[in-house]
C-alpha cells in the first residue's frame, strides 16, 4: 500500500477505473447525486475522483483555494476525505454550503470559507480542527478573463494582463502550498486561451509558476472536453471560422500534478 493512498497493491487488476494514461478522454459529465452543470466554469466531478484516489487516503484534508460550486468538497465527502474550500463569491459559497448539507457524510468535514485566497489565513482554520497541514491540494483558477465570475477586482479573473493574473496566481500557491504536508502532492486545472491571433498557455504559465518553487512535477494529464456553454449549439460556425483562418478549436485542457518535495 502506498503511504499517500488506499489502493490495495495486491487488488491492482480491480482498479479499472482508475485512470493511469496522461490522457483522460471523459466522455459523459458524473450529473449524480448534488452534482451539476450549472456553475458556469466548474470541472467535471470525474478529475477530483480520480486525484483523491491516487493521492489520498480516507481521514486525509483536502484544500480547494477556488471551491466555486462546491465539486471537489462534494467528491471529498463522498470518499471520506475532509476538505476545506475558500470561495471569493458569499452567494456562490452559500449555494455550495446547501449541496454539502444535501450529501452529509458524519464520518467527514467539509468547510467552505469566503475569503481571499491570496491573503485569507488558513492556518488559522486549520488549528480550529487541530491540523497542522493538508494533504492535498486542488487549484482550478479562473482560464484568466475567459469567463467573467463577478465584478470583484479579488476575482483573478477580471486581471487586466497577463502578468497580473499571474502575480495574483502566484499569491494564491504561496499562501496555500505553505500549508501542504511535505512529499504530498497538488494539482492545478488550467486550459489555455486564443486572444488577439495567438494562442496564450496559461497551462504553461502555471506550471512554471510551481516549478519555480521548487516542486517537482508529477504528471501533465490532457483531459478532453466537447461543447462549452459560451459555444453551445455552435460547432459548425467554429468549425467554419477555423478553417478560414489558421487555428485549431481547443478540446481539451490540462491536469498538472506536483509534488512537495520542500518546505516553503
Amino acid at each position: 500500500m502506498a503511504k499517500y493512498n488506499d489502493l490495495d497493491m495486491t487488488k491492482w487488476k480491480e482498479y479499472d477505473d482508475i485512470l493511469t494514461d496522461s490522457l483522460w478522454v471523459i466522455d459523459k459529465r458524473d450529473n449524480s447525486g448534488v452534482h451539476n452543470a450549472s456553475y458556469h466554469g466548474n470541472f467535471i466531478p470525474q478529475i477530483p475522483n480520480q486525484l483523491f484516489r491516487r493521492y489520498t487516503k480516507k481521514g486525509d484534508w483536502i484544500l480547494d483555494p477556488f471551491s466555486g460550486s462546491g465539486t471537489s468538497l462534494i467528491e471529498a465527502q463522498r470518499l471520506g476525505r475532509n476538505a476545506i474550500g475558500i470561495e471569493l463569491q458569499k452567494e456562490v459559497a452559500k449555494q455550495s454550503r446547501e449541496l454539502l448539507l444535501k450529501e452529509k457524510n458524519s464520518e467527514t468535514c467539509g468547510q467552505i470559507i469566503v475569503g481571499d485566497s491570496r491573503k485569507i489565513d488558513v492556518g488559522k482554520r486549520l488549528d480550529s480542527y487541530g491540523i497542522k497541514k493538508v494533504q492535498f491540494i486542488i487549484y482550478h483558477p479562473p482560464y484568466w478573463d475567459i469567463i467573467r465570475f463577478s465584478e470583484n477586482e479579488k476575482d483573478l479573473s477580471n486581471c487586466k494582463t497577463i502578468n497580473e493574473f499571474l502575480d495574483s496566481f502566484g499569491q494564491v500557491i504561496d499562501n496555500t502550498s505553505k500549508h501542504l504536508e511535505k512529499n504530498r502532492y497538488c494539482a492545478v486545472v488550467i486550459g489555455d486561451k486564443y486572444a488577439n491571433s495567438e494562442i496564450v498557455p496559461l497551462g504553461f504559465y502555471c506550471m512554471n509558476l510551481f516549478m519555480m518553487r521548487g516542486f517537482k512535477l508529477k504528471a501533465i494529464l490532457v483531459k478532453n472536453f466537447d461543447e462549452t456553454k459560451g459555444k453551445a449549439n455552435q460547432k459548425a460556425i467554429w468549425r467554419y471560422r477555423a478553417l478560414a483562418s489558421d487555428f485549431y478549436l481547443f478540446k481539451h485542457e490540462y491536469i498538472i500534478v506536483f509534488k512537495k518535495v520542500k518546505e516553503q
